[in-house]
């Protein structure tokens, strides 16, 4: 049945030639992340995914090598997203190394699961989809506004891959301290849902309104949906809820999922489209290309939104150092 979506929303309609761009996409090894490095690839860009693991990373060298030619621009690296201090030395090495970056997609993540910290003592939920990639935009974005001046270069973007799960975050959550964010009693759900309420918040409070409109820079920020896709994800939820009740729910989320291809292609139409910047849909959420979904109360509320951006900083402050972001605005 989920086949059919494939001539309706296909890459097709979305994805332009992309050579001479620069792409880095978190979780790029695997699921989604992969599919939409493999269409990047496709389309001639060079890209960097980031990995924890290396076996993942020369698999999906390999593949798309085979599929694309021994001459695509693709590459590994390493980082756990779950360490800041891993971060602050991977991405802020990009940031060095690198002359321009085009496209920042945002796909690594933990799926719903039981609660656990991370390497710097924070809900690895939180740390992982939330956290390490806000940091990572931080230490990028200089590299990133660069590119926004160069000439005849389109607007960079950067995409989350949010959800409709961001509806099941805590109804409480007001993102005031590290004592909140490490609530033991939360279920999985609550946990995942939070995450991807922080990645539309971020989104559009943050990073569009504090920073780019701030500065009047020449970026895109979107967040997306991908749709349930049937992804190695999806086993975790055995892992969230051990026993039957979790192995009925991976069956029956693998039963009503797109393919992991149709779920890649929300992210690459919020990556390529030009109809989002000729609409002016700027931070603005989809859940399927070309339809902005609606986001819930709390993803619609910018003192929210701003309490999650302030945390964010002050808990990077602490755990890596009170330098270790980079200025936001324009120098």
């Amino acid at each position: 049945m989920q086949s059919v979506l494939h001539p309706i929303i296909g890459p097709s309609k979305t994805i332009e030639d992309l050579t001479g761009r620069v792409a880095i996409i978190t979780g790029g090894a695997l699921g989604i992340g992969y599919e939409i490095a493999r269409a990047f690839v496709q389309q001639n860009a060079r890209v960097i995914m980031i990995n924890r693991s290396s076996e993942q990373g020369t698999s999906a060298i390999k593949k798309i090598k085979e599929e694309c030619g021994e001459g695509a621009m693709i590459e590994w690296v390493e980082c756990d997203l779950g360490s800041l201090k891993e971060v602050r030395d991977v991405f802020g090495g990009l940031a060095e190394r690198e002359s321009r970056l085009d496209l920042l997609i945002l796909s690594a993540g933990i799926n719903t699961n039981q609660f656990g910290l991370d390497a710097d003592g924070i809900d690895r939920h939180f740390g992982v989809n939330w956290l390490g990639h806000f940091y990572a935009i931080n230490l990028l974005y200089p590299l990133i506004r660069k590119t926004s001046n160069l000439p005849d270069t389109p607007a960079p973007r950067i995409v989350f891959e949010s959800s409709e799960m961001h509806r099941t975050a805590p109804s409480n959550v007001h993102f005031g301290s590290l004592e909140e964010i490490n609530n033991e009693k939360l279920g999985p759900t609550e946990l995942y849902g939070r995450t991807k309420l922080a990645m539309i918040l971020g989104c559009k409070y943050g990073l569009v309104k504090r920073v780019i409109e701030r500065n009047e820079d020449r970026v895109l920020a979107l967040s997306v949906h991908p749709g349930a896709v049937n992804t190695a994800m999806q086993q975790q939820w055995k892992d969230a809820y051990p026993g039957v009740l979790g192995k009925m729910l991976t069956a029956a989320m693998l039963s009503v999922g797109r393919d992991v291809e149709q779920g890649s292609y929300s992210a690459l139409y919020a990556a390529t489209s030009p109809e989002i910047e000729e609409k002016g849909w700027n931070g603005y959420y989809f859940v399927d290309p070309g339809k902005p979904g609606k986001e819930s109360t709390q993803a619609s509320d910018p003192a929210l939104g701003a309490a999650l951006w302030e945390l964010s900083e002050r808990l990077v402050k602490e755990k890596v150092g009170p330098d270790a972001l980079v200025a936001w605005d324009k120098k």
